[in-house]
């Protein structure tokens, strides 16, 4: 076996280069399903495949928002090698073994994060067994875990870089561009007991300009992946190319707005600002969904954001009196509210299990991050992972409980600590993690409303902007607000109508909504909110069971046909694909 670290390109001289070289049939793979329930290979019923309901909006019942992202890394890795090559994203292990049996491949490569191992092992056994010939690659967060070699029966690990590891270990050109993939950002979207659109106009492009981020916080796995504090592998370094990338994706997937996934997008100024004055130059009304520092967003004026079409920004907050220099001087509360009142939306992320986090604080601290009062708030337990410095130094420190204390497939930052802690006593992290979400329900409401104060905010203080793209955003963001977001509101407050706190709340957002926009607004608040009211009800009913659960489809994509014949157009262009899974499978009783 052989584990190589990937950095720029820096990690690949003892990498050897496959006999057939770019003639090798390759299969990519993320691990099998289903996801979201308890079994024998570690899924677990409390991380289901879906980010917003598992870490963000995880209380809020029938309210939570619901959907699903692709493996983007492998989608990136298929899309820029030359090899003929086969995605099998999300499959059951029978649709796995299925492919093994009915195809032989030269090269198989799992992308997978760390509780994932019980699956990437049983996964690596059916490869020995079904196709023994067959070179195994195994990547992602999974393969920074110095002991995974020991564990896995796997040819390569591959930390880092995986696109020129995969293109080196082809004899192809590692350095050529990189091709973006036609990455739609979510799917499965649902809430309030209701599928939501499908338009690509409601819907965001994924845009990945670069990954790693070099702030690199000592708990941050991206970071440490990519090398660490100091580094990150970009892809897209200047505002045109960027730019020629995001035309590409609107004209594509017939989008309006775009998912950054980049650690800390705006810190990279120069690009953010050249991307700005392209967008002006087009009259593009673009909308941006964003991560970003706290000391990053600082750097812009209200007019630089709005002009970026920064939408939706991802902000750690991590927490009081917070370590992290990311937040250094910086008034979060007051940053929040400022970005709000400009129509920008929040989700804030928090830390449960800071070393400093005691019982007898843990309440001050959750109360503390729920003032900010964010549209979305995540909350994640203080978890170091395998390869990162916090990993390391509680290495050193003889804290870290080992595999047989704590299985990987219960490290995933919404369960319990994968370490002693020194003030909270083991088991009790669980409630305090729970504590902080529901507490955030209770005061704030939830999530999917809350947007509406602060789209209304923006709405009301750009809608006669000197710039038409600008107002034209700003339009296209309110257009369901006199239906949709109305009814949503008129059944929400029936729904709380025992939370007096949350109740008034929504009652005021409903008295702005139908100020703002009249008659057509009060007529239809009562008329769609009775339709969505009950099927929140009937969402809860079925949700209270326990005998439901979400799973994504499994998709599979070729960049040839079974003939051999590269998809015309090129890699990404003309691809074979079948859903082969419904949306939604009911778990067993």
């Amino acid at each position: 076996m052989q584990v190589t670290q990937v950095l720029g390109s820096q990690g690949l001289d003892d990498v050897p280069v496959f006999p057939l070289r770019s003639r090798a049939r390759v299969l990519l793979s993320s691990v099998f399903g289903p996801y979201g329930r308890d079994d024998e290979h570690g899924s677990r019923a409390i991380n289901p495949m879906e980010l917003y309901h598992n870490q963000v909006t995880r209380t809020q019942g029938p309210f939570s928002l619901r959907m699903f992202h692709r493996s983007w890394g492998l989608m990136f890795i298929q899309a820029n090698i030359d090899a003929p090559c086969v995605l099998l994203d999300f499959p059951t292990l029978e649709r796995f073994e299925q492919e093994l049996t009915d195809h032989e491949y030269d090269i198989i490569g799992i992308g997978a994060i760390r509780p994932n191992l019980a699956k990437v092992r049983t996964m690596c056994r059916m490869i020995r067994r079904l196709q023994p010939n067959a070179t195994i690659v195994i990547g992602g967060h999974i393969a920074s875990g110095p002991d995974v070699p020991d564990l896995i029966d796997a040819d390569h690990f591959v930390r880092g870089d995986g696109i020129r590891w995969m293109r080196h270990f082809l004899g192809e050109d590692v350095d050529r561009p990189i091709r973006h993939p036609h990455i739609m950002s979510g799917f499965g979207r649902r809430a309030m007991g209701m599928n939501l659109s499908t338009n690509p106009r409601s819907i965001a492009a994924t845009v990945v300009p670069s990954v790693g981020c070099p702030l690199g916080c000592n708990f941050c796995s991206t970071s440490a992946m990519f090398g660490g504090k100091g580094n990150f592998v970009n892809f897209y370094r200047t505002g045109d190319e960027l730019f020629d990338i995001m035309c590409q994706l609107e004209s594509a997937l017939k989008v309006r707005s775009f998912f950054v996934m980049d650690e800390n997008f705006l810190l990279h100024r120069p690009r953010a600002l050249r991307l700005l004055e392209l967008m002006r130059r087009n009259e593009k009304p673009w909308a941006l969904y964003v991560f970003s520092s706290a000391n990053a967003l600082k750097l812009y004026t209200s007019e630089e954001l709005v002009g970026l079409g920064i939408s939706w920004v991802w902000m750690g907050l991590e927490g009081k009196a917070s370590q992290y220099a990311k937040l250094n001087n910086t008034d979060t509360r007051q940053l929040i509210a400022d970005l709000q009142a400009h129509g920008i939306r929040v989700l804030g992320s928090t830390i449960i299990g800071l070393e400093e986090h005691t019982p007898q604080n843990i309440d001050a601290a959750i109360d503390y991050a729920v003032s900010h009062n964010t549209e979305f708030h995540q909350f994640m337990l203080y978890t170091p992972a395998p390869g990162t410095p916090l990993h390391a130094e509680l290495s050193a420190k003889g804290v870290m409980l080992s595999n047989d204390e704590i299985a990987p497939a219960d490290v995933h930052g919404q369960y319990r600590f994968n370490y002693r802690h020194p003030h909270i006593p083991a088991g009790d992290e669980t409630e305090m993690l729970l504590r902080a979400f529901q507490r955030d329900f209770d005061v704030n409401g939830p999530s999917i409303l809350r947007v509406i104060g602060s789209t209304l905010a923006g709405w009301q203080r750009y809608r006669n902007h000197p710039e038409r793209r600008v107002r034209e955003r700003f339009e296209w963001e309110v257009e369901d607000m006199a239906k949709v977001m109305a009814g949503a509101l008129w059944a929400a407050k029936r729904w709380f109508r025992d939370n007096p706190v949350v109740s008034r709340r929504l009652s005021d957002m409903l008295v702005e909504v139908k100020r703002a926009f009249g008659l057509k607004a009060r007529i239809l608040a009562p008329v769609v909110g009775r339709i969505i009211l009950h099927a929140a009800r009937r969402e809860a009913r079925r949700l209270a069971g326990g005998q439901w659960s979400y799973e994504p489809s499994t998709f599979y994509e070729a960049n040839f046909d079974r003939q051999g014949t590269p998809a015309a157009g090129g890699t990404m262009a003309g691809l074979i694909q079948w859903v082969v899974a419904s949306m939604v499978h009911p778990s067993p009783a």
